[in-house]
């Protein structure tokens, strides 16, 4: 049965909307600062149809009062991006009512975001790498920086790695992805012997605290979380002088791997990319860096 509130429209978008932000905390497992951002484009939108529109149910809302408030944005100089960040948080909103049978259709189907053009990730170089791992690092933080980048998984499955999918015989990693994509990744042997070093210091934590399924524990026994993870990495990008992310290591992973020869199709594989294309960027900052050393060199 369709969810509809004739007279209270307010309460009616009020309650999807926290149902949904819900969902996305506990099903997506996404960071409070992404769950804000997400609940300011969705109630900018909202009072947007209120001031323009007489709307007295989710279910009123068409393609029409998408083109008009994408008309409104492009008008108050937003930049394409956060157009295009507005316009998806909204078209993720109404799936997910639709999933939820709140609404018969889903009148963001046919909404198409505006193109933007694609910003090369960052990269750090090979001796950036290097300092970071030469920096005074606490096991911890080591352990968490060179999974990040021998292995090149996403903060996320790190956060997610349980002791059962570590092989350190056959140096390999079974993580999930997104969707819960299952792929195994290969780590060399440093990261092996991180590794090692690390369950040694996590069976005393483990004694005091308890048994864990989780790789990642605090000193406390508790699971590590992706804005600790955030703020180690962070700590290593202001010892830089670079404003880093997790990701940073992940992107600095997949280039390194191709100046060195890698495959495409293997490095796509490595990542857990869904498309070869979302695995092309990186070829772009592969030419990009050739290039900056060879005019570097030929001044």
């Amino acid at each position: 049965m369709e969810f509809e509130l004739e007279n209270n429209i307010t309460e009616q978008i009020n309650f999807n909307i926290s149902n949904y932000l819900t969902y996305l905390e506990v099903e997506k497992g996404l960071s409070d600062n992404t769950i804000k951002a997400y609940q300011s484009d969705l109630v900018s939108f909202f009072d947007f149809l209120e001031a323009n529109f007489e709307i007295k149910s989710l279910a009123e809302i068409t393609r029409k009062h998408f083109s008009q408030y994408n008309k409104y944005l492009i008008k108050q100089e937003f930049n394409p991006a956060s157009v295009v960040r507005k316009i998806a948080s909204i078209k993720g909103f109404f799936k997910y009512i639709c999933y939820k049978r709140q609404i018969a259709k889903n009148p963001s189907l046919s909404v198409v975001c505006p193109k933007t053009a694609k910003k090369l990730p960052k990269v750090l170089s090979v001796s950036e790498i290097d300092k970071i791992l030469k920096n005074k690092l606490s096991l911890p933080e080591l352990t968490v920086i060179e999974l990040l980048y021998s292995a090149g998984i996403r903060v996320s499955e790190l956060v997610g790695l349980e002791i059962k999918n570590i092989d350190l015989n056959q140096r390999m990693l079974k993580v999930f992805g997104k969707g819960s994509k299952e792929r195994v990744v290969p780590i060399n042997e440093y990261c092996v012997e991180i590794i090692k070093k690390y369950l040694k210091k996590r069976k005393i934590i483990e004694l005091k605290y308890g048994e864990n399924k989780k790789f990642l524990l605090d000193d406390k026994g508790r699971n590590f979380s992706r804005q600790k993870i955030y703020k180690i990495i962070k700590k290593q990008g202001e010892f830089l002088g670079k404003n880093i992310s997790p990701h940073t290591l992940r992107h600095s992973y997949a280039t390194h791997l191709l100046e060195n020869g890698a495959d495409l199709r293997v490095v796509q594989e490595l990542l857990g990319h869904a498309s070869i294309v979302t695995t092309q960027l990186y070829t772009h900052i592969s030419k990009k860096t050739l290039r900056e050393v060879y005019f570097r060199i030929n001044k």
